[in-house]
């Protein structure tokens, strides 16, 4: 295993170490970036700890680089960023930590190395190279981590219920880091989440959906979710997702276990898309089969309108997880309710009316959608996964067909609410609401076309229905 460092960061490590020298902070590269180097991973963070201020080497080293780098210093913790060029370097003062039950904030005060690398979360992350000069590069490994990189192991340096109990986000690290490392949890490691995720309640919401959020990016998001699940983490953060886990079955039918069903259409959707979001639509697009699961005796199970009500607990799910509740959200949401409707569209005659009705309710977003409903085609049966690709491959080019004929892509309708009400001399109103839905129902249904002529004449007719003229 080599430790494989670019030249500019070469350059940057020797200042440091020149500057440590001078100030007689003995100085080390700590934590992620060593591990990422060590597993030739991309890196630009990297860590600094010095035995002294790790503020002072901060203020040093900025003053040798051109340009002056800003430094953001957060004397609470001992600690300073400076940015410079691509990389983010942060430099801290080695400490050791003590915490309360309550609280995951550690009281902090100055320490060696050997306390540095005690606090550490997992052995891979406690790993140090020495920056200075009687053993620049030497591999400080008090705890074995570079055998559990070899191994692909995850392990706490001390006792994990201690590590856990002190600070709870680290065991959905263990889950995020194992998933994106594609590692093992040591077995008593893994026990010890399970008996202590009771702790996560002091976790704050935002940490947890970052993890989340990291979990979702890596190219398997179902492997962390799944220890999500089998640790019952999961239970605690996302409940609802946990319900879909399990088959019931009656009279010999049963329906699919719809859990790892949605793990599937995860991993599906990852292999073809990197947008978050869409990650999101994928893990949410089921969440609402629970509630809306039904027996019937001649049709078997069903989940009529988990579509439209899973689309409204989007919402809630995202305010409890601090997630952001702007246009990211009500992409998800979108995506939630019309995950169903492309696949209705391969079950029966495809006419040009329920095309443009996708097209425009989809708007911008159609091919994500598209991309998510393959995705969700999860049969072991390779002759039916055929047959399905092979319908939505028609309902693309029905797709294609209809918007270079009618342009209909983040289309709004010609006839305006503002419109209605200048010509007919009217307040907002029940009568507006009707001739503009009149108006835009009968374009898409090929009633009229697609233009302000056609649309003028069809508001002028539909008014008159109501009794209404002009001014």
């Amino acid at each position: 295993m080599v430790f494989i460092i670019q030249d500019h960061e070469r350059q940057i490590l020797q200042l440091i170490s020149q500057k440590a020298k001078a100030l007689g902070f003995p100085a080390y590269l700590v934590g992620g970036y060593v591990r990422d180097r060590l597993l030739a991973r991309r890196s630009k963070d990297i860590d600094i700890v010095c035995v002294g201020s790790g503020i002072d080497l901060a203020e040093e080293i900025a003053s040798c680089l051109r340009p002056i780098p800003r430094i953001a210093v957060y004397r609470r913790f001992g600690t300073a960023m400076i940015k410079h060029g691509d990389l983010e370097i942060e430099f801290v003062g080695a400490r050791k930590e003590s915490y309360r039950h309550d609280s995951r904030k550690p009281a902090v005060e100055e320490g060696s190395l050997e306390d540095d690398q005690n606090r550490r979360d997992f052995t891979i992350n406690a790993l140090a190279v020495s920056l200075n000069e009687e053993d620049f590069g030497a591999i400080i490994d008090p705890f074995g981590g570079l055998n559990d990189l070899e191994n692909k192991i995850l392990r706490t340096p001390l006792e994990p219920g201690k590590t856990f109990s002190d600070d709870p986000l680290r065991m959905l690290r263990a889950i995020r880091f194992a998933t994106q490392l594609d590692f093992t949890i040591e077995p008593q490691t893994l026990k010890a989440i399970s008996a202590y995720k009771s702790r996560l309640d002091i976790v704050s919401q935002e940490r947890i959906a970052i993890e989340l959020n990291k979990i979702l990016e890596a190219h398997f998001p179902s492997i962390g979710f799944k220890l999500l699940f089998d640790t019952g983490l999961l239970q605690l953060i996302l409940p609802e997702l946990a319900a879909l886990q399990g088959v019931e079955s009656r009279d010999g039918r049963a329906h699919k276990d719809n859990f790892y069903h949605t793990l599937q259409v995860l991993d599906n959707l990852s292999r073809n898309s990197s947008n978050l979001w869409l990650r999101w639509g994928a893990l949410l697009h089921d969440i609402a089969k629970p509630p809306t699961k039904r027996f019937h005796p001649e049709q078997g199970w069903t989940f009529h309108g988990h579509d439209a009500l899973g689309a409204a607990m989007v919402p809630t799910i995202f305010r409890r997880l601090r997630l952001p509740m702007d246009q990211k959200m009500k992409y998800v949401q979108k995506m939630v309710a019309l995950h169903l409707r492309p696949i209705s569209l391969t079950k029966e005659n495809i006419t040009d009316s329920a095309i443009r009705r996708l097209i425009v309710d989809a708007g911008e977003d159609l091919d994500d959608l598209m991309l998510l409903c393959e995705a969700d085609i999860t049969s072991k049966n390779p002759q039916k996964v055929k047959r399905y690709l092979e319908n939505y491959e028609l309902v693309r080019e029905r797709i294609e067909a209809v918007e270079a004929k009618d342009h209909l892509r983040n289309w709004q309708p010609p006839i305006t609410g503002e419109i209605i009400m200048e010509v007919f001399g009217m307040n907002p109103s029940k009568e507006v609401g009707i001739i503009k839905s009149a108006v835009r129902e009968a374009i898409l249904d090929g009633d009229i076309l697609n233009d302000f002529e056609a649309a003028y004449a069809y508001m002028l007719a539909k008014a008159e229905d109501l009794g209404l003229k002009p001014v």
